[in-house]
């Protein structure tokens, strides 16, 4: 049996050399160029890179930007995922198609048209005019509000989906029951069926922050220059300042807060899970 399951495991080795050809190598290539220096190991850059108040202040702009997003990505996505698990037929079609498709187009395209949305000649400025509630075009493009609603349209189908996932494995007798208990309508969502779907949440929320923390074509199109994130900080590093030391160190800081919501998003699934 053991020599069984080892030439099993075998199968993978092509798989995990690839990876780490591909990924792991490359990835400690570039974390080693910001611990090192003419003098040779140092921290120097991420000393420099935390001293300086612009960074710190593209460093919060992004959690900002990548919170928001997810948070306004959870609040569309929640009740959508319970219309699509009570969806039959054709309708249920409908749905994941609506989900799915978008994903299969490159996000330059639905970037830019999020931008030509948010001009001042665009579509949501011409009808706020049309039905008469502004007088005159509001800006919209290069605000970070544009942004967020950019973002979380344009990731919005990877909140959906873990949580149309547990909802659907929901049993629907349990609200039922508790109803049958006097239990009200906020009692029983905020007690039965928000905890039971928490780890869908958690899933979505994972996957929605750790692609919104480290986007660059959407906030390229949207905000442009004027309102910087990591990722832009990164691209600045390496292709205009040609600053390999500055770009990898961001990389890294990047890398890290992502680490860290992947870590903690699991740790908090299975701690969800025991208690269920």
């Amino acid at each position: 049996m053991t020599s069984r399951v080892d030439r099993i495991a075998l199968l993978a080795v092509p798989g995990l050399a690839y990876l780490a050809v591909i990924y792991a190598l490359p990835l400690l290539m570039l974390l080693a160029k910001s611990v090192q220096t003419a003098e040779g190991f140092s921290l120097s850059e991420y000393r420099a890179f935390f001293a300086d108040e612009y960074n710190l202040r593209v460093l919060w702009r992004t959690l900002r930007v990548a919170a928001l997003t997810t948070l306004l990505a959870l609040f569309i996505a929640y009740p959508t995922a319970f219309v699509m698990s009570r969806a039959k037929g054709p309708w249920l079609t409908v749905f994941l198609v609506a989900m799915v498709l978008p994903m299969s187009l490159g996000v330059v395209v639905k970037a830019f048209a999020w931008s030509i949305l948010f001009r001042a000649n665009g579509f949501i400025n011409t009808t706020l005019q049309w039905i008469g509630l502004t007088e005159k075009p509001v800006r919209m493009l290069f605000t970070e509000t544009a942004l967020v609603i950019g973002a979380a349209n344009v990731f919005l189908p990877f909140m959906v989906l873990p949580i149309y996932a547990v909802v659907r494995q929901l049993d629907r007798g349990l609200p039922e029951a508790a109803a049958s208990l006097g239990a009200g309508p906020f009692f029983r969502f905020f007690n039965v069926t928000l905890p039971l779907t928490l780890p869908g949440v958690v899933a979505g929320s994972a996957f929605t922050f750790s692609m919104a923390i480290s986007m660059y074509v959407i906030p390229s199109l949207i905000v442009g220059e004027r309102q910087q994130t990591l990722s832009m900080l990164i691209a600045r590093s390496f292709l205009y300042l040609r600053n390999e030391p500055l770009g990898s160190t961001i990389s890294a800081v990047l890398l890290g807060i992502a680490i860290f919501v992947v870590v903690f998003s699991s740790w908090l699934a299975r701690r969800l899970g025991a208690r269920q």
